[in-house]
């Protein structure tokens, strides 16, 4: 369900904890500047505001009473989403994650462009990499798009580690019965399986601005891995820069970020945006 294209204004948001760095905002509105539309689209920062997951059903009524017609969900609410929504695409539905909330008509539909995002920018950004054996940090709502994105694009065998066992155990099931048996493992020894993979997929917040550090030893890293970011802001993360400095190719998450929001831009507005127009604006923000 997506916007009527007849519209010509819109107002839209992104939900989460510690997003005042994101560029989600900026790349929205300069779309929509260029599509010749009145787009507006705000940061409802549940860190500033002292709220949390308890809270996500006030602020999706309060933003359906202020005529929002859509919504980007990020950490940590892309899961806790889902049971306040009335339909889910079928990506959302097997990837249990929403990042991508559309109002519209007193409805709530959740898709997911976090899965697409990460898809489209590993396909152009890491296109001859080996992908036999990967290693992924993380397995919550973005860990769960960017794991299947990762099997879908080739992956192997992909071993899954994440600080909560069972949500990694629950990913794996799920990779497990859409991929066939033996695609995806629980990783029980990090040193062993970054031993024997080729590359690294991080997906857990460790990086963030309000997260700074590194997600794994940095030992463990070696010059013939690939290493995958999808945190974005700050662009370089500890991570890409210690695997930069060990001679590993590296992926920033700033594809993944502008991927995801052409998806989400055009289940706003109906509009069609311009990919490349919108990678050459996030460039020009900068590096921080």
């Amino acid at each position: 369900m997506t916007a009527s294209p007849k519209q010509q204004s819109f107002l839209c948001g992104l939900i989460g904890s510690g997003i005042q760095a994101s560029r989600t905002p900026p790349m929205h509105e300069r779309e929509g500047d260029e599509q010749g539309v009145r787009y507006m689209y705000k940061k409802i920062d549940t860190e500033l505001l002292g709220l949390g997951v308890d809270e996500l059903p006030d602020l999706l009524q309060a933003a359906e009473r202020m005529g929002f017609c859509g919504l980007n969900i990020t950490f940590p609410f892309k899961q806790a989403v889902i049971p306040l929504l009335d339909e889910l695409s079928d990506d959302a539905r097997a990837l249990n994650a929403v990042n991508t909330v559309v109002l519209r008509d007193g409805k709530r539909y959740g898709y997911n462009t976090d899965c697409s995002g990460f898809g489209e920018s590993f396909r152009r950004g890491l296109p001859d990499a080996k992908r036999d054996r990967v290693v992924q940090l993380g397995a919550g709502g973005a860990g769960a798009a960017v794991a299947h994105a990762a099997l879908s694009q080739g992956v192997k065998r992909l071993t899954v580690r994440d600080a909560d066992p069972a949500r990694a155990e629950a990913l794996v099931g799920n990779l497990c019965r859409d991929f066939g048996d033996g695609r995806a493992f629980v990783c029980t020894d990090l040193a062993s399986a970054m031993d024997e993979a080729d590359g690294l997929i991080h997906a857990t917040p460790t990086g963030m601005a309000k997260f700074p550090g590194l997600p794994l030893p940095a030992e463990l890293l070696k010059p013939s891995h690939w290493v995958a970011e999808i945190v974005y802001f700050p662009l370089e993360t500890e991570l890409l820069r210690v695997a930069r400095e060990k001679g590993c190719r590296t992926l920033d998450g700033g594809g993944m970020a502008v991927f995801q929001a052409v998806d989400a831009f055009r289940h706003f507005t109906g509009l069609e945006p311009d990919a490349e127009r919108m990678l050459r604006h996030f460039a020009s923000m900068g590096t921080r």
